[in-house]
């Protein structure tokens, strides 16, 4: 067996606005899965910059 027998992993990437018809519940929970684990990474992201904010501003009080 060499490399180019095997199926490259597609990645899954949602495109907000995509169409949505054309998947299935699995793809759709994967999905929602992605979704929510990124919207769990800005909300880390803001908290951090909203930490770092506040303590430049107390810094300058």
């Amino acid at each position: 067996m060499s490399l180019f027998d095997e199926e490259p992993k597609r990645k899954i990437a949602h495109e907000i606005g995509q169409e949505l018809s054309l998947l299935s519940v699995g793809e759709l929970d994967e999905r929602i899965g992605i979704l929510r684990a990124e919207i769990m990474r800005l909300e880390e992201e803001r908290a951090r910059k909203g930490d770092s904010k506040m303590a430049a501003e107390a810094l300058f009080r």
